[in-house]
């Protein structure tokens, strides 16, 4: 009997959820690895085992492809229905990450989208498609690592540029002026 590869991914994924430090890491990276991952036609640092069909494809390959020109490479994982699991794997420099996703269209709250990552992933990716204000953006990220004490980065994709905010740097209380000079150049 043939076994799914789908299933067994998503057993691989459910392991994350129950290691912490470098069993995570290795872990992370043992699943990138995977022989059912294989480079987009279209884009050699895209990798997938499939998945075209998910209501959220278009923009999963949209936010990847952005990624990518920041010298990443990209992993777009399953998303199995029984547990909830990070979106990416992003690789850079031999380091591997899981990441989970939020694409902001509108002006809608990045706030609510952070905290409903809760439990799904340490680290996050902000995919910005339009302008969010400055102080709003900040508040929603400290509020999201005073929420999260698990929570680790969150990655802001935004036109030409990305920025990463650790946990370190968003609990400090010059943070919104940090973030401002950064964000706003």
């Amino acid at each position: 009997m043939a076994v799914n590869a789908t299933n067994d991914i998503t057993s691989e994924l459910t392991k994350l959820h129950q290691l912490a430090g470098a069993d995570f890491s290795r872990q992370v990276e043992c699943i990138a690895r995977r022989k059912e991952f294989h480079p987009l036609a279209t884009d050699k640092d895209i990798f997938t085992t499939g998945g075209e069909q998910s209501d959220d494809y278009d923009n999963l390959l949209l936010a990847a492809r952005k990624v990518v020109e920041f010298g990443y490479k990209v992993y777009l994982l399953p998303n199995p229905t029984e547990i909830r699991t990070p979106d990416f794997i992003l690789e850079k420099k031999g380091v591997y990450r899981v990441y989970d996703l939020k694409t902001v269209f509108g002006k809608s709250s990045v706030g609510d989208s952070l905290l409903d990552s809760i439990g799904q992933c340490n680290r996050i990716l902000i995919h910005l498609t339009r302008d969010y204000k400055t102080r709003k953006l900040a508040y929603a990220i400290t509020r999201y690592f005073q929420a999260n004490e698990k929570a680790i980065e969150v990655l802001i994709i935004k036109g030409k540029k990305h920025i990463s905010v650790k946990r370190v740097i968003a609990t400090r209380s010059d943070f919104f002026y940090t973030f401002k000079k950064v964000y706003e150049r």
